[in-house]
């Protein structure tokens, strides 16, 4: 049971990490799970708990109230016989009772944290905190539900006004986590044709989204068949409400969701006039709701339509099989088109037994389904995650595949082992940089179009992969890189690729690189061919060009004649825009009152270790809208999931990083670690000097700032992040902090154990989920900062408005636009001690390993903004390495993409 050990899985407000706990093992909810247990078929039980868990339940909600049953026995015994049970014990127990007996058996037999379900105020405040003392003994968090002396809750007001109560007992005098507190404000039952009972669905959404935005931290649960009852014995109905029900829950915040995890339709898949009926009543559209319900209903029932209609998993499952029927070519194609690998290793041994060779399966019917999978890909009908899922097939199938390949290449050595591929494309991350993500993405999409693709990883010195091109005979070689200083390394490879007489093109890609930046810096050096690829929807498209002889030349020339008009336009700018000189910008530095500043002093100075941060209390931080555009899916997040064009790909995306994430929740695959500290400092000019004590008397380190040097209007100033700490000639004593934190220890071993199964889609998103939970981290991390400062204790801010940044200070990043310069890192790194606190290494550019890591610095000032220094000019280039103790070549060398002059 150790794996149960982990926080139930949280979830962010709005559109959230649904965490689905299984209800069949509630006597009170399933018939077969009552007589199992009343007959002591404990067999039965088990099975039925397994297929919850196997069903998608995240937690097992385990109740054994019946007048005829030994409750705490029970509940005992069948907590003991669920730990020896590794396929059901990985996830949590909810332990249910309404008696307080039960739930402490339950307690005393978890091993690690659970949940309590429930504890309320109908005993009055006296009880309710000593069981909540109880829960919190036990180490448990705990189901409260909207219910007090007067009876339960019912209308918006009232489930708001317990719910608020029971928080405020909970943590000022219980002490409990926010985090631990899991609010259940009734779901009631709707379409009972009482009219009060019209609001019951649409008041609950409304209490869930205020008390996400009002109780910071807390979860938000609730019994989803409890809305349906209304519709006993119509199963496409009940189905249809559940989905539905869900989705607006859980765009108000719903965090958890008790309900039968193994008939949990999907939303999108509701047939319209069925959904168009049953969000008439949960969200009270119109009087008549219940009526048309009520009708649609019998006429579904009386029609015998609960199959054709599609609303159920299992009529939808049989109607989904039908493509089992077509021969095996058309299965593959399939199951390509559609990224199903269920059955893929017996139909590509079924196809193999017909053709001739094991290579003729490849190059037959499984390039048959990829090419189809390339023109949807290219007329915008299937999207990158859908794509990446095809290569999951297609993966699987070659690998089924290649035995018998080997076999027959050992038995006639002139025949191919594998397909003729288009060709063979060297990738590489340069030297310096470990962010590997979209290198990834672009490999699987190459190599589902029949390119070889030979990926050399991270880091990779300039010789490696001239050697690799040259010795692999490769057509084409791509770099890539996300830290700026990786942008001055594709410049050498560029350089070394023409002194060594190549004359394949170059690819370039990655976060930080540009057409502009390709055409002024990269192109120059490389004249057989330097091309900027946006991104891994146009990479086949360039390949393909590339590396066709009728093509390549008018290709070549467009890109060539591009580059040239851009580093014409490039130089036209400059001209157009002259920068202000480093005096007149210090001289419009930001005005601040520094008499009359707000100062807060943190409530430790020094550098601060948080060995390891649970998973679960990070994911309400997650931003979800870079992991949609990482995967090339444009759009706010959650209007994406309902965007008319990318709203179906983005929903199975995020229901597939969803699901995984739970996985690396409950699994404890990924550990998070940080360390923030806090310091004496003052600004002097554009330089940050730290203190070892509030005395001044010694310097620790000097950080070094840029200065914006654009000509701006008069009502605008020139920023330096040197500007929102108290100058040192003000007579006031400010503070700095910094903070350096990964969730990406475990990512690269998970990512590479999810490759090694073939399956690169899940290990892309594993990857994307590390750098999420890393910025979630450091907004977590942010915000008890800001709390240690004082003023954020009295934030009222929901996880989205972190998101947002509706809060007084910033948390600016080396190597960002506000401070450009990487190399602040390495005095940063110092003061936190980052190696050894947060396990984070700094490569010789300056890049954070793990990928998956986060550091920047902390600013209180109320007027602190994040801004761009862009364009540098000579003055300040000279200014810069003079104070870095650099030569000017140095300086040049390290801030290269902001220099305005040709160095």
């Amino acid at each position: 049971m150790a794996s149960a050990a982990a926080t139930p899985p949280a979830a962010p407000a709005g559109a959230a990490r649904l965490v689905i706990v299984g209800e069949r093992t509630n006597i009170t909810g399933s018939p077969r799970f009552a007589r199992a247990i009343k007959g002591g078929d404990w067999d039965t039980a088990l099975a039925i708990a397994r297929q919850q868990v196997e069903s998608g339940a995240n937690l097992l909600d385990v109740n054994v109230d019946e007048a005829l049953v030994d409750g705490e026995a029970t509940m005992t015994k069948f907590l003991r016989l669920l730990m020896a049970e590794p396929a059901i014990a990985r996830v949590p127990i909810m332990v249910d009772s309404s008696k307080w007996g039960v739930l402490e058996a339950g307690l005393k037999c978890l091993q690690g944290k659970g949940v309590v379900n429930s504890i309320s105020l109908k005993d009055g405040e006296a009880e309710f905190l000593r069981r909540a003392r109880l829960v919190r003994r036990y180490g448990a968090a705990a189901v409260v539900m909207a219910f007090d002396e007067q009876g339960q809750a019912a209308d918006l007001d009232s489930r708001v006004r317990i719910c608020t109560r029971a928080h405020r007992l909970l943590v000022d005098a219980a002490g409990f986590p926010p985090a631990d507190i899991i609010f259940d404000p009734n779901i009631l039952t709707v379409a009972t044709g009482i009219e009060e009972h019209n609001r019951y669905a649409l008041d609950f959404f409304e209490a869930v989204r205020v008390l996400k935005q009002t109780l910071p931290g807390v979860r938000v649960s609730g019994g989803v068949s409890n809305v349906s009852f209304s519709f006993r014995g119509n199963q496409p109905v009940r189905e249809a409400m559940h989905a539905a029900f869900l989705y607006h829950a859980i765009r108000a915040g719903l965090d958890l969701a008790i309900v039968n995890a193994g008939m949990l339709g999907v939303y999108e898949e509701i047939p319209p006039e069925l959904l168009a009926r049953v969000e008439d009543v949960l969200l009270n559209r119109r009087p008549d709701a219940t009526e048309r319900l009520v009708r649609y209903a019998g006429e579904l029932k009386a029609q015998g339509e609960a199959g054709a209609a599609g609303a159920g998993p299992r009529a939808r499952a049989e109607g989904d099989e039908a493509w089992r029927a077509a021969p095996v070519a058309e299965r593959l194609k399939h199951a390509l088109v559609h990224g199903i690998d269920t059955h893929v290793e017996a139909d590509t041994e079924e196809c193999r037994r017909l053709l001739p060779r094991p290579l003729d399966v490849i190059e037959g019917p499984l390039m048959d389904g990829m090419r189809v999978v390339g023109d949807l890909f290219g007329a915008g009908k299937m999207f990158l995650p859908q794509v990446v899922k095809s290569a999951r097939v297609m993966k699987k199938a070659v690998a089924h595949l290649t035995p018998f390949m080997e076999e027959e290449k050992r038995r006639l050595a002139a025949a191919g082992a594998a397909a003729r591929p288009q060709g063979r494309i060297v990738m590489a991350t340069v030297k310096g940089d470990v962010h590997d993500i979209g290198k990834n993405i672009v490999g699987v999409v190459l190599a589902c179009n029949n390119y070889e693709v030979i990926d050399l990883g991270v880091m990779v010195p300039c010789e490696k992969i001239l050697a690799t091109a040259r010795a692999r005979e490769a057509d084409l070689v791509g770099v890539s890189g996300l830290i700026t200083p990786s942008l001055d390394e594709m410049v050498h490879v560029a350089h070394e690729l023409r002194r060594e007489g190549f004359s394949l093109p170059l690819l370039i890609g990655g976060a930080t690189t540009s057409p502009a930046h390709t055409a002024v810096k990269i192109a120059p050096e490389y004249p057989p061919g330097v091309v900027h690829v946006l991104d891994a929807s146009r990479v086949v498209q360039v390949a393909s060009a590339l590396l066709s002889p009728a093509q390549k030349p008018a290709f070549l020339a467009d890109v060539q004649a591009r580059q040239e008009r851009q580093r014409a336009e490039f130089a036209a700018r400059r001209a157009r825009r002259p920068l202000l000189s480093l005096a007149a910008a210090r001289a419009r530095r930001t005005p601040v009152d520094w008499a009359a500043a707000d100062i807060p002093r943190p409530e430790f100075l020094g550098a601060r270790v948080s060995v390891s941060v649970p998973l679960a209390e990070i994911v309400p931080y997650i931003d979800w809208g870079p992991f949609f555009s990482a995967w090339e899916l444009q759009g706010r997040f959650p209007d994406i999931l309902r965007d008319p064009a990318a709203g179906e790909a983005a929903s199975r995306l995020y229901a597939d990083a969803q699901a995984l994430l739970a996985r690396i929740v409950a699994e404890r695959r990924y550990v998070a670690k940080g360390v923030t500290g806090f310091w004496p400092a003052n600004a002097v000019g554009d330089d940050i000097e730290v203190y070892a004590d509030e005395q001044r008397s010694r310097v620790l380190t000097t950080f070094r700032t840029l200065r914006q040097q654009l000509e701006k209007p008069a009502d605008q100033f020139n920023h330096a992040l040197a500007d929102f700490i108290a100058p040192r000639d003000s007579g006031r004593l400010d503070f700095l902090g910094g903070f350096a934190v990964t969730a990406g220890h475990g990512a690269d071993a998970f990512a590479a154990e999810l490759r090694a199964a073939h399956d690169d889609y899940s290990a892309i998103v594993a990857q994307a989920l590390g750098d999420r939970l890393a910025e979630a981290l450091a907004e977590l991390m942010h915000k008890r900062a800001r709390d240690l400062c004082g003023f954020g204790r009295s934030e009222q801010l929901s996880p989205g408005d972190l998101i947002r940044e509706k809060y007084r200070g910033i948390r600016p990043a080396p190597g960002y636009p506000a401070c450009p310069d990487h190399t602040e890192k390495r005095p940063l790194f110092d003061l936190l001690g980052a190696e050894t606190g947060a396990g984070i290494a700094l490569t010789e550019s300056f890049a954070m390993n793990p990928p998956s890591s986060v550091s920047g610095f902390y600013f209180n000032h109320p007027d602190a903004k994040y801004f761009a220094v862009g364009r540098l000019g000579r003055d300040q280039i000279e200014d810069y390495a003079r104070r870095k103790g650099w030569s000017v070549a140095e300086a040049e060398k390290w801030l290269a993409p902001y220099l305005d002059y040709a160095s």
